[in-house]
């Protein structure tokens, strides 16, 4: 059985747009030089040929007059000479004349070479001799060379600087799209006043990139989010207020009805009543951050057993173990009333037995039944929202988070993997030195 090969994996950097938006300006600069580099090597290689090439065919018609005449040949004329190419010496031979750069011994040269004629004027040519002539190249070739080592060196220097820029001004660009990005993430983890507030933004006489527009319209949808969430909250600790008054009286009245089945009916729904709304107000307090935490020194494994007194369970489905006992220094009302929630929770939509486990400075609370839902595993409680027709509002567990978060703990909600809901509260713990 044959698998597919696997693709090479880049590195995690790779991924950034600075090194992409480097690597393309790299490669343009490369390609840009490149070209330019080559076409001004050739637009000047084609020019120097062509002047050395003119030069040694005038060479050559002056040497082919000086051999008509009998006279001597000038230096660099010669008939037949050895270091002659052998395909200009076929061309000669054949009475056509042509030029083609070679080497006199370690010098470079043009040659220049045609038909010998006879000494005397009018006569025909000799067969297959060849009269040649050579102009040094020598000089032109060190220029072209210097001038390839220049445009390698420009091109260089080019491609450097181009780089350099380009990566500032990437720079520039990829850190107001991570200050957006950061700020996009206080927002999501409740940073409700966290705002981008790029510059740009606030002057309208100056023109908007792309990255100021993503950042305005970021700043504009957390104002709107804010105000719609101080709104609701708002609404409902009026709500919550504006309840509390008549359930007083409500409760007043169902404890002077006579004793029957129909009181107890009343009182237990007013008793609900008078919960939800105490739980609506403590949520609208949580929402305005006004809570405040009054340190006191508590062992956990006391705190664990009162509150599993307090929950009315029988021993039977609610035990306490404790594995390390410590002490910490927290709210301890507040922490009794994240743990009764958490306790009464596993009692109301969990089984038997509901385990509530104290090593060190984390507490745990398990049940045996079938778990916590999926969304409250991966994005934590959410108040007025039940699944799969249990009972309840939602609201003890949105109470416990809060509070956790007002006493500077962690609570995590997972899944047991022999089944059951398990919820873990970190407190924060200095451990004592050694003595």
């Amino acid at each position: 059985m044959t698998f597919p090969a696997r693709r090479p994996r880049l590195p995690a950097w790779t991924a950034s747009l600075t090194w992409k938006a480097a690597a393309f300006i790299t490669v343009m600069c490369c390609a840009l030089t490149a070209l330019l580099g080559i076409l001004v090597h050739v637009s000047v290689t084609r020019q120097t040929v062509g002047e050395t090439r003119d030069r040694a065919l005038s060479r050559l018609d002056e040497a082919a007059k000086a051999l008509a005449n009998g006279d001597r040949l000038g230096p660099g004329a010669s008939v037949d000479p050895t270091d002659l190419p052998a395909e200009l010496h076929a061309l000669a031979a054949r009475g056509r004349h042509g030029t083609m750069l070679g080497r006199s011994g370690a010098r470079p040269v043009m040659w220049a070479a045609g038909p010998a004629s006879a000494a005397q004027s009018g006569e025909a040519p000799s067969v297959g001799r060849a009269l040649a002539v050579e102009v040094d190249y020598e000089q032109s070739a060190r220029t072209i060379d210097g001038l390839d080592n220049a445009i390698l060196g420009s091109s260089v220097l080019a491609i450097g600087a181009t780089l350099l820029f380009g990566a500032f001004a990437v720079t520039r660009v990829t850190r107001r799209l991570h200050t957006t990005a950061r700020v996009a993430r206080k927002i999501s983890a409740g940073d409700l006043d966290a705002r981008v507030n790029d510059p740009r933004t606030k002057d309208p006489q100056r023109h908007q990139d792309e990255v100021a527009a993503v950042a305005g319209a970021l700043d504009s949808m957390a104002s709107s989010l804010q105000a719609r969430i101080l709104t609701e909250q708002r609404f409902t600790a009026d709500v919550a207020h504006e309840l509390r008054t008549p359930l007083t009286g409500l409760h007043a009245a169902a404890e002077l009805l006579p004793p029957g089945r129909p009181t107890e009916l009343v009182r237990d729904r007013v008793a609900a009543l008078r919960t939800l709304t105490e739980d609506l107000l403590e949520i609208s307090r949580l929402d305005a951050r006004s809570e405040r935490v009054e340190l006191d020194a508590a062992w956990l494994g006391p705190v664990a057993e009162r509150v599993v007194r307090a929950s009315g369970t029988g021993s039977g489905r609610a035990e306490v173990v404790v594995v390390r006992d410590v002490c910490v220094e927290t709210d301890r009302r507040r922490l009794e009333r994240v743990l009764g929630n958490l306790v009464g929770n596993a009692h109301r939509h969990g089984a038997p037995p509901v385990v509530l486990t104290v090593d060190g400075p984390v507490i745990t609370v398990r049940d045996h039944g079938e778990g916590y839902p999926d969304y409250l595993v991966e994005h934590g409680p959410q108040r007025f929202r039940t699944e799969g027709g249990a009972r309840g509002h939602g609201l003890g567990l949105t109470i416990a988070f809060g509070q956790a978060e007002v006493l500077g703990a962690r609570l995590e909600f997972t899944n047991a993997a022999d089944g059951g809901a398990l919820a873990t509260l970190t407190l924060p713990y200095d451990e004592p030195a050694p003595a």
